[in-house]
């Protein structure tokens, strides 16, 4: 497969020495409660948080904004769930046992990080339109983004494709819809 397998090869030999060495950090007490709400706040629960307070404080624009994001979140949970599929790549917990976490994933499969294309598919248009809270958005995004290779559910590449893949999709669907 030429050089994109040999490049592959190289990123994954990275994640596994990268989850390997998270695997034997005991992180300090605070740092494990916001990875562990971090990664649950992904869930969903906090996008629709933010959602609700857009319907109740967001202005004249809130139904557009609400929109775009739908649309973006809507597109990004297509799409990822359709490379997951495609590409099969096993979890880090299931490789390698995490014993600071215990969760059952949401899937079998690693690549992308669904939590992480969802966070910055909502936080993308969600700052674009409120550029006030713009670094409080990232801040979130970033840390559920994080949570899930420090608890052990995802390799760096997963996060890191699925924050591309979600930034970009929250982009274009800003760009349609306002």
């Amino acid at each position: 497969m030429g050089i994109s397998s040999k490049w592959w090869e190289k990123v994954a030999r990275r994640d596994r020495r990268l989850t390997e060495a998270l695997r034997a950090w005991s992180p300090p007490r605070v740092v494990h409660l916001w990875m562990v709400s971090s990664s649950r706040g992904g869930d969903g629960w906090l996008w629709g948080l933010l959602g609700a307070g857009v319907l109740w404080a967001g202005g004249e624009r809130r139904y557009q904004v609400l929109l775009t994001t739908a649309v973006a979140v809507v597109v990004a949970i297509a799409i990822f769930s359709l490379i997951k599929r495609i590409a099969v790549r096993s979890r880090p917990c299931e490789l390698f046992p995490f014993s600071s976490f215990q969760k059952i994933p949401p899937d079998r499969f690693s690549f992308p990080s669904g939590h992480s294309v969802t966070a910055f598919a909502v936080t993308v248009p969600l700052g674009l339109f409120y550029p006030s809270y713009m670094i409080w958005l990232m801040l979130c995004a970033t840390s559920v983004a994080t949570s899930r290779v420090v608890l052990g559910m995802h390799f760096v590449s997963d996060v890191v494709a699925g924050s591309v893949m979600g930034a970009g999709i929250g982009y274009m669907a800003y760009s349609l819809v306002s």
